[in-house]
């Protein structure tokens, strides 16, 4: 008598064809161009030795320089928090004479050298530039000091924060802010309730991708910044300068430095964006 056969079943077979391929070469592509020097960026800085390193770090001019850095790129993604908002709404929500031009004029940081933005803005701000002769008789000054870097990290950071608020303002529903005039609210009262909550996820995550860009930004910041060590020399450029000097231990340390701070700089502001994710997509 025949043994009764197995029932017959499906193979299960991804929705996707060609995963495994698609997953070996993200992997691979992600560690070649991120991974890999990062590892070798530790090694390099493990290599010095914990005396070595905390003596690189604590060094009076690098602890000036990363404090200019971060504390200028969190002023910059902060400005543009408030202003790239302000800027999708009115892209967004109304129509006007040149909308397509200021639409256009946001995407220019994108596809401008950053040495040409910083010449422009180093030439505009400068004590006979067209605005910094406005303000040279105000007793202010702003090219050659640390307003100047602000000024450039905010110019080089704006469209991250308005397209990445962009699309998620035009899908917004327009019934819900309606429901809200209909059962009194304000205009402010649904702006502040209604509107800003569903944006903060997206907020979040523009102020994240401008705040990282301000950080690493070298470019268009020399040229404004003057360059004067303890006043207006960032961490970038201090590593460009160990590294002219043949100094690579001292490089070392101070790359190592701002990529512990920026990493856990921007895994603060992810898990942030998590908890207003949950917290304000549950709410809608």
């Amino acid at each position: 008598m025949l043994a009764p056969r197995a029932p017959f079943r499906l193979r299960a077979t991804s929705i996707i064809p060609g995963f495994g391929l698609a997953m070996g070469f993200t992997l691979l592509y992600l560690s070649v161009i991120v991974l890999i020097p990062l590892l070798a960026l530790a090694v390099k800085s493990a290599g010095l030795g914990p005396a070595e390193f905390w003596r690189l770090v604590t060094d009076p001019r690098t602890l000036a320089a990363v404090r200019l850095s971060f504390g200028a790129a969190f002023l910059a993604a902060t400005i543009n928090a408030v202003f790239g908002l302000l800027l999708a709404w009115v892209l967004v929500r109304y129509q006007f004479p040149g909308r397509r031009l200021v639409d256009a004029f946001i995407d220019l940081p994108f596809a401008l050298p950053t040495a040409v933005a910083g010449i422009a803005l180093a030439a505009l701000y400068a004590p006979n530039g067209w605005i910094g002769q406005l303000l040279a008789p105000l007793g202010l000054k702003v090219a050659y000091t640390p307003i100047g870097i602000i000024i450039a990290l905010t110019f080089v950071s704006l469209p991250f924060v308005v397209r990445t608020v962009e699309p998620v303002l035009a899908e917004v529903d327009r019934e819900r802010e309606e429901a809200a005039a209909t059962l009194g609210a304000g205009r402010f009262q649904t702006v502040t309730r209604v509107v800003l909550p569903t944006l903060m996820p997206a907020l979040l995550t523009g102020y994240a991708l401008a705040l990282a860009r301000a950080v690493g930004e070298y470019g268009s910041v020399i040229f404004i910044a003057g360059n004067i060590p303890y006043v207006s020399e960032i961490a970038p450029l201090l590593i460009v300068i160990r590294l002219e000097e043949f100094n690579y231990e001292a490089a070392t340390a101070v790359a190592a430095l701002m990529l512990v701070i920026s990493f856990g700089m921007l895994l603060l502001i992810n898990i942030i964006q998590a908890v207003s994710r949950r917290r304000f997509g549950h709410g809608a």
